[in-house]
């Protein structure tokens, strides 16, 4: 692998992982269609690509991290950027996308060009500190090759054949939004019967009740932002492709429909575009509670 990247999606995870990428002494080619984006990671390192299509066709490794499979699809296909790579190209798509699309548009590529899928989870902060966690679907031989790139972004996990990448990435979301889902009710459920917010805090993190939702999530709760990082509609999103997901299983998953249902009633309340933590404040305003709490509470995308 040369050190010569193309990196496409420069938004709140992909910026930063651009410029790690950058850092690190890849030349990195970035494309956003968001001007302010892409001035952000040149500024750090990174050549500003005229388009998606140029930043692949300069690439020996092409990278996307896009919001949605329609968006992978737009940029991809209908954009033309995955027949401007050649052969000994690897695509790498961070996107949180549909197992079946990945492989569907493996079947596209020019002779030559192998793609691996690699979603990622950690958060901004975890983007920008280069402590992400990747799941990487592929070959051997294309994770050999790719994974001590995807390194300088955090841990990369080798999961399998191109497509369980993404299998993975949807398992490790289901739980976080069943967390997710509950953590508001639980604090309901202290504060309705007479325990002090921060007293529940601090027995949850001390608990068998710990989880990345008490510990990273809950100040964005406690601050009143709920996090717009990461919004309702993506959640809405992750959440659809698991529901998908759970048709190959044989048994039905309860708390996996309830999560789906719960977030629903949040999105259907505060809008698509709202912070993914406004599943807690639905049950904060119904119970006519408030779970604000006084700290210094550093939004994460800052740390």
């Amino acid at each position: 692998m040369t050190d010569t990247i193309g990196f496409i999606g420069l938004g709140n995870m992909g910026g930063p992982m651009a410029k790690r990428l950058a850092a690190a002494g890849y030349e990195v080619h970035a494309f956003d269609i968001n001007d302010a984006a892409l001035d952000a990671v040149v500024e750090a390192g990174c050549h500003r690509a005229a388009d998606a299509n140029d930043a692949a066709r300069k690439a020996d490794l092409l990278m996307t991290s896009l919001p949605r499979p329609d968006h992978v699809q737009a940029v991809m296909v209908d954009g033309g950027a995955l027949a401007e790579l050649s052969a000994g190209n690897i695509w790498v798509d961070l996107t949180t996308n549909r197992k079946e699309f990945v492989i569907e548009l493996a079947g596209q590529t020019p002779e030559g060009v192998t793609v691996v899928d690699s979603p990622v989870t950690g958060a901004v902060d975890g983007a920008r500190n280069g402590k992400l966690t990747l799941f990487a679907g592929g070959t051997p031989e294309d994770l050999n090759r790719v994974c001590p790139v995807l390194e300088n972004l955090g841990r990369a996990i080798k999961c399998g054949p191109l497509g369980t990448g993404n299998v993975t990435k949807l398992v490790t979301n289901q739980l976080w939004f069943i967390a997710a889902a509950s953590i508001g009710e639980g604090f309901a459920l202290g504060m309705a019967n007479g325990v002090e917010l921060d007293v529940l805090w601090d027995a949850i993190k001390d608990s068998v009740g710990d989880s990345f939702v008490a510990r990273h999530d809950a100040p964005s709760i406690f601050a009143g932002h709920y996090d717009p990082s990461f919004t309702l509609d993506l959640c809405m999103k992750d959440l659809g492709l698991t529901m998908e997901l759970s048709e190959n299983v044989g048994t039905d998953l309860p708390m996996t429909q309830r999560a789906y249902e719960t977030f629903e009633r949040a999105t259907d309340r505060y809008g698509a575009d709202v912070g993914e933590l406004h599943v807690a404040k639905r049950i904060e305003d119904d119970a006519q509670l408030s779970f604000r709490l006084d700290g210094d509470w550093i939004p994460h995308w800052e740390k």
